[in-house]
């Protein structure tokens, strides 16, 4: 906590590899040119690690620094302005509360991925009671079934990788960092929320935050106690199966075929995979688009071969790395690296019988052998014949049945000397695989079309000659990754969220706004406003 007195930011505030608190204090003295006594406090605002000389990796930081009322006035009255210093405003987002609410009917919001979740957050604090709609199972019942279909193939087609409380974010990585510009601090406010509710509170300075999915199921469990505290409720295994409109505005919404609930707004926070409610709402006239995506397959490298290479000699002495890449293959597609987990494991993210495909995951501490990636290839519409919205659906539950058949239901690995030679492996080399979900060789090459595996080929040579051993013989590959995103985007009105049916809002990555935790959770908050300036 801050410390009252005048605030600056101060950027490039350079430290070595394990420095201290106090080195953190000296820096800023330093760089402001003060004495002890005119700094009061200060704070961690942003963090990263600078590797652009392997002889000359450290932190670089920016610390916002409370100072007294004359060390902030000589700075600022200075005639030449003090490099990377700048005044420091906080602005914090501000959630309007409704007091007296006239409408009949709550909000219903329908998915608890990142999204919905913030949507029925910002709600809840609205005073707007929401009512929040999951197909799956809460995170707690949630995580043994997952556990039971990674050891026995036994799969739910309500509650997996994909569906139940926290939705597809819940089993990945928690990657928190987006391309997302928000001026509304919104991204601050997320992040904060998620500190909050138990994650690690370096995320809201490190450059690169990421929760691990098991810090992200104890957030969730504390965000939901929230949210029912405040008068929001949960029903879990509870299926979305129909709605109603009148003069082009939701009347009703069916749940499990058979109960029905009077609503003026329905948000549908969907995730990409509910296929099915696509179906849905696309015969319902719900007007929607194709859109592009990607598909490939995951790598797996040793960590320690990535860590070495940004870093040289202090690997050890940094966190795990990361790495992004990027390529062109094919009819000039774009190739590149995507969800990339460093210290991870690759999951089975099934959630359709008879259909195959995998994600990457992590724990908190990123502690596994490997580093994992998908290497994907640019898809567009024109790919798989868009000749209606669902199409690109098609498209990829095709690939997923090719790949179950495959493997018989195991997720499909091969070794890239064996994929280049278009040949199934028979053993592993000196990588062996992190994975959760039962694995069998086979040759991935027969799922993909043509134009991807060639794509990958070149990409992954050209990723060789940028990260010695990235290409080498033995790196491991698995398939599928066919859903980087959603296939379609449901449309929307600009400025009200609505769809062509009054009341209906379509948020999130499932239609297509969003992509990742964070961005979608900054689109539920966008929502949330929206009908709270409406119910004003």
């Amino acid at each position: 906590m801050m410390k009252e007195g005048k605030l600056l930011q101060v950027s490039q505030v350079k430290l070595p590899i394990g420095y201290t608190a106090e080195d953190v204090r000296k820096a800023c003295i330093r760089k402001l040119k003060i004495n002890e006594k005119e700094l009061i406090s200060y704070e961690t605002k942003k963090k990263s690690v600078d590797a652009r000389k392997k002889e000359d990796i450290h932190y670089s930081l920016s610390v916002v620094v409370s100072l007294t009322d004359k060390a902030y006035n000589r700075i600022l009255s200075a005639r030449k302005p003090m490099q990377d210093v700048s005044v420091y405003n906080e602005e914090k987002l501000e959630i309007k509360r409704i007091l007296n609410d006239k409408s009949k009917n709550r909000p219903i919001i329908i998915g608890s991925g990142p999204a919905g979740l913030f949507c029925a957050y910002v709600l809840a604090v609205a005073g707007l009671k929401p009512l929040i709609i999951e197909q799956g199972q809460d995170v707690e019942k949630r995580t043994e079934t997952v556990d039971k279909f990674w050891t026995t193939g036994e799969l739910s087609e309500t509650t997996n990788v994909q569906f139940g409380e926290g939705g597809a974010g819940t089993f990945s990585d928690g990657k928190l960092n987006t391309m997302v510009k928000d001026p509304f601090k919104r991204i601050p406010f997320v992040l904060e929320a998620f500190v909050k509710f138990g994650a690690d509170p370096e995320i809201l300075y490190i450059n690169k935050p990421h929760i691990g999915t098991d810090v992200l199921k104890n957030v969730l469990i504390n965000m939901r106690k929230e949210i029912i505290s405040l008068g929001g409720e949960y029903r879990f295994e509870t299926k979305f199966t129909g709605f109603e409109e009148k003069n082009g505005q939701i009347k009703h919404i069916v749940l499990n075929n058979e109960e029905i609930l009077p609503c003026d707004e329905v948000i549908l926070a969907l995730g990409h995979s509910a296929r099915d409610t696509f179906e849905l709402l696309f015969s319902k006239g719900i007007i929607m688009t194709p859109k592009p995506f990607a598909v490939g397959v995951r790598v797996e490298h040793p960590q320690e071969m990535i860590s070495k290479y940004q870093y040289g000699k202090m690997y050890d002495r940094l966190p795990p790395a990361d790495y992004k890449v990027t390529s062109t293959g094919v009819e000039g597609r774009g190739v590149y690296s995507f969800c990339m987990c460093p210290g991870g494991y690759v999951v089975n993210s099934s959630s359709e019988k008879g259909g195959t495909l995998i994600n990457g995951m992590s724990y908190h501490n990123r502690d596994s052998e490997n580093a994992n990636s998908a290497i994907v290839v640019a898809v567009s519409p024109s790919d798989f014949g868009a000749d209606d919205a669902l199409a690109g659906v098609r498209y990829q539950r095709e690939l997923e049945k090719k790949t179950f058949r495959l493997a018989g239901g195991a997720i499909p690995v091969q070794l890239l000397g064996d994929f280049i030679e278009n040949k199934t492996s028979t053993g592993f080399g000196l990588i062996n695989t992190e994975s959760k979900g039962k694995t069998a060789f086979a040759n991935i090459s027969d799922i993909l079309p043509e134009y991807i595996t060639q794509s990958i080929i070149i990409g992954m040579e050209d990723f060789g000659r940028k990260i010695k051993g990235f290409d080498r013989e033995d790196v491991v590959m698995l398939g599928v990754e066919s859903r980087t995103s959603s296939p379609l985007r449901i449309v929307r009105d600009n400025d009200t969220f609505e769809s062509n049916i009054r009341g209906i809002y379509p948020i999130g990555e499932g239609a297509g706004y969003a992509g990742g935790i964070t961005s979608a959770a900054v689109d539920g908050v966008k929502a949330a406003e929206k009908i709270i300036e409406k119910r004003l």
